[in-house]
């Protein structure tokens, strides 16, 4: 019988062992020298993972001055033709996936342990590796400038501009490789997120006491989901057009260059609120601290979130109403376009109504939310606009996009981004930026944002179009090009004063700051150190520190839950996803090289792959591979640990198996990653068909007979029955019988996967000779890719079950790989009834 959470054994005022702290701090000790390239704290990952992101923006950015000092003057040279599109293109997508969304997942790393008093999210080391790939990736990207081979197609890379015909460089591949490795570090942070939100809530915070902040990155990281597959499959399909020349986009033999729109939009449009949300969760935590007040209407900004998550799938064709699209469905997307900016300004109006009942502090914080403020909305009334099909007719592609497009992203991240940067700044060091270049900072960026970006709104109106590298200077564009090239160069002034005042922090010159110095009432000002707060409070409310003034004291001394290292090594508490009970103890893994050199050496492999070294790639890719077993062998600990006595009555397990465990919970949401890129080659099938159904086969007499079908999907089918066996051998400790299921299994996996593209082939169907021939091929290499993860997971599961390792009471290892196994199997059925069937039921 678990005993009730408001337990009145919580708070525990009896005082204390020095032993517990103690043994805390052995256990969380930070590493110094280059032992933080092995550390895995998300205190020190999540400073390391702002400031990259943050050089990488300087980086961006000063290609934008160089870019506007091309466009200051008509006819000017200081950039050629060639060399403004690389800089155009390495700009736009050094500021969308290099800085936009790293910045949010990087803040949510740092951010949000503290804010779930939990010791760290349940994944460090996935959070290390993210930080690593993106780091070197991210490098390598803007290093192809230096070697004049960066991608110069846009950072929207539309073909057929960018297929090897227009573009037979390597210059589109270093943007195809890159932004898929790129994107696979965004997905890790997104699983990170979601399991750290749902599974180390502190005890008592149920759903309904989450933060704002927390909720707007659950619904992020849940769009990055079901978003992100969908570019990590279009650069994959344009990618091997290039290499193989599969037609996907080719129209004389099937293709259709619309194919990449459609999939890249469907993930860029929700990426635009991928990056506002989190920004948006950023406001709505600091509004309430700076009116001293509660935030108006939480409730309703909390569905606007998720309500601006569900509207941003439907919106991907507001990009391409100048396509052809037919009247209907540009009606459609015309009413959603309009109808999304309902929840932002639900949230707009909550902001404003919770200042105006409120006593402001005027920080400089402060200041840039009520820049965010007046952008934002400007930056929305101009979305509105570009939403009626008629006007967008008119400035599509224009100056006034790129206008719309800044006042949004700038507006509705930038600018909340380094308002948080100031407001909680003393959580990192205990230390406060200056007030006073603050707000000379802010100033120079707003007023220079204006400048810069206000005119374009007229030049695009007078019809200068975007993606030109010169114009003539008889159209009357002159003077205001001038302009925002002025306006650019302050913006950028105000950005440099706020790196001149944290390298002024850095440097000793800060100035100390009191213990919350704004007053704040949620737990991230709890005092903390590298284990976070000293023990893990109970939490009853949504501002905590506001209903219980004595929290922050109770919590030092630890007076609520885990106060000590019970295990003597890292853990953190786990809680149940809906009403934040405690469930299990969950050892956490400490510094260790193997992420390090695990993100290393997938950039490594992806580079190569980019410079077409295809059989060097092999090294760093089978390193890599080595890197990853190494990190995941020693994580599966807790088993043979006594339950542990973690406060307030509750004597918790060490090790749970099944679907309560974290890493069940990021399988499942991988498998969700996984089935929604799957999605998206099932759509592009069905898409192909549709605009060139005459590559298709015209009869049953052209496709291979029923007999394969059956025959392959019921090879499929015993392999999962194998598994199901396998797992009940696991449970009653029988490791022979489990082995040889798992190993019969893998054999007819094999075989299921290796029949289809042999089918194929034994038919005679080419793969470069209609995009009929690719999407079959590139289903059937689809599955086989998973075939090969299977075999080798099933390897990592016998090795671990022949040293000792998995048993019955230890199987958390065996559940992953049969949530994958299974998942697999499913897909493989789905694939070929899509191939088999549709084209006789589509006759």
């Amino acid at each position: 019988m678990t005993p009730p959470l408001d337990d009145a054994a919580l708070p525990n005022r009896l005082p204390r062992p020095k032993e517990e702290l103690e043994a805390l701090k052995r256990a969380w000790k930070p590493t110094s020298g280059l032992g933080l390239l092995k550390e895995v704290n998300n205190n020190i990952i999540g400073v390391m993972y702002i400031a990259t992101a943050l050089l990488f923006f300087v980086i961006s950015g000063t290609l934008a001055l160089v870019m506007r000092t091309q466009l200051a003057v008509p006819e000017n040279d200081v950039l050629g033709h060639s060399l403004y599109n690389q800089f155009f293109t390495v700009h736009g997508t050094g500021m969308m996936f290099l800085f936009a969304v790293p910045i949010v997942e990087a803040i949510g790393v740092f951010l949000l342990p503290s804010m779930l008093a939990a010791r760290d999210l349940p994944f460090p080391r996935l959070s290390a590796f993210a930080f690593w790939a993106y780091l070197f990736g991210g490098l390598a990207f803007f290093c192809s400038l230096i070697f004049e081979v960066a991608p110069d197609g846009g950072w929207f890379m539309y073909p057929p501009l960018t297929s090897m015909k227009f573009s037979p460089g390597i210059n589109a591949d270093f943007w195809l490789l890159g932004i898929g490795f790129i994107e696979i570090s965004a997905i890790a942070g997104a699983i990170e997120i979601i399991v750290g939100i749902l599974r180390t809530r502190p005890p008592g915070m149920t759903l309904d006491k989450i933060p704002v902040y927390c909720w707007s990155m659950l619904v992020m990281a849940g769009m990055i989901v079901f978003a992100f597959p969908a570019v990590i499959i279009a650069t994959a399909l344009l990618e091997i057009e290039r290499a193989f020349d599969w037609p996907f986009f080719i129209a004389e033999r099937g293709g259709d260059p619309l194919l990449w729109q459609h999939l890249f939009w469907f993930f860029g449009h929700p990426e635009v609120y991928i990056i506002f949300l989190p920004a948006a969760g950023l406001v709505s935590m600091m509004v309430p601290t700076l009116a001293q007040r509660p935030l108006v209407g939480h409730d309703w900004v909390v569905v606007a979130l998720v309500g601006t998550g569900f509207f941003s799938f439907g919106l991907w064709v507001h990009h391409m109403f100048a396509t052809g699209i037919p009247p209907l469905s540009l009606s459609f997307f015309s009413a959603a376009s309009m109808a999304v900016s309902v929840p932002a300004g639900i949230q707009v109006f909550a902001w404003i109504a919770t200042l105006g009942k409120g006593r402001l502090q005027w920080t400089v914080a402060t200041w840039f939310l009520l820049g965010f403020l007046f952008i934002f909305v400007a930056g929305g009334l101009t979305g509105v606009m570009v939403a009626v099909i008629p006007f967008d007719w008119q400035a599509h592609d224009s100056y006034f996009v790129v206008a719309h497009l800044h006042y949004v992203l700038i507006g509705g991240m930038v600018f909340p981004v380094f308002a948080g940067l100031y407001h909680w700044w003393p959580t990192l060091k205990g230390t406060m930026l200056s007030e006073r270049l603050g707000r000379w900072a802010f100033w120079m960026m707003f007023i220079g944002f204006n400048v810069a970006f206000f005119p374009m709104h007229v030049s695009g109106l007078m019809g200068m179009p975007r993606r030109v590298y010169t114009y003539p200077g008889d159209l009357g564009w002159n003077v205001l090009n001038m302009v925002s090239t002025v306006g650019a160069f302050v913006m950028a002034f105000g950005v440099l004063l706020v790196l001149i005042d944290m390298a002024r922090d850095a440097f000793g010159r800060g100035r100390p700051a009191p213990e919350n110095p704004w007053k704040a009432g949620t737990l991230e000002w709890i005092p903390n150190d590298n284990y976070a707060t000293r023990s893990i409070p109970h939490v009853r409310s949504l501002y905590p520190l506001w209903d219980n003034p004595n929290l922050s004291r109770e919590v030092q001394e630890g007076a609520h839950y885990l106060p000590g290292a019970p295990t003597r090594r890292r853990e953190t508490i786990v809680t149940s996803p809906i009403e934040a009970r405690p469930q299990y103890l969950m050892p956490m893994p400490g510094p260790h090289w193997s992420h390090f050199l695990a993100g290393l050496f997938t950039a490594a492999h992806f580079i190569c792959l980019a410079v077409q070294l295809y059989w060097v790639s092999l090294v760093p890719g089978v390193l890599a591979i080595a890197s990853v077993f190494w990190w995941v062998w020693s994580l599966d600990k807790g088993a043979d640990h006594p339950p542990q006595d973690v406060g307030g009555g509750w004597r918790v397990p060490v090790y749970l198996q099944g679907s309560e465990n974290h890493s069940w919970w990021g399988t499942a949401v991988l498998l969700l990653v996984d089935g929604t890129a799957f999605a998206c080659l099932c759509f592009t099938y069905v898409f192909l068909w549709t605009v060139s159904p005459d590559v298709w086969p015209a009869g049953t007499d052209a496709l291979p007979g029923l007999g394969w079908l059956f025959g392959e999907a019921g090879l499929w089918v015993v392999a999962a029955g194998a598994m199901l066996l396998a797992s009940r051998a696991v449970a009653g400790n029988r490791n022979w019988a489990m082995r040889s299921a798992l190993l019969a299994g893998l054999l007819l996996i094999l075989a299921a996967g290796v029949a289809e593209p042999y089918n194929r082939i034994a038919s005679g169907l080419v793969a470069s000779e209609s995009a009929y021939g690719a999407i079959v091929y590139m289903l059937a290499s689809w599955q086989l890719f998973h075939v090969v993860i299977l075999v080798l997971m099933t390897g990592y599961a016998l090795a671990r079950s022949f040293a000792g390792l998995l048993h019955a009471r230890r199987r958390v290892t065996f559940d992953n790989v049969m949530l994958v196994w299974l998942y697999t199997c499913g897909q493989g059925i789905v694939s070929l009834l899509l191939v088999h069937l549709f084209p006789r039921l589509a006759v």
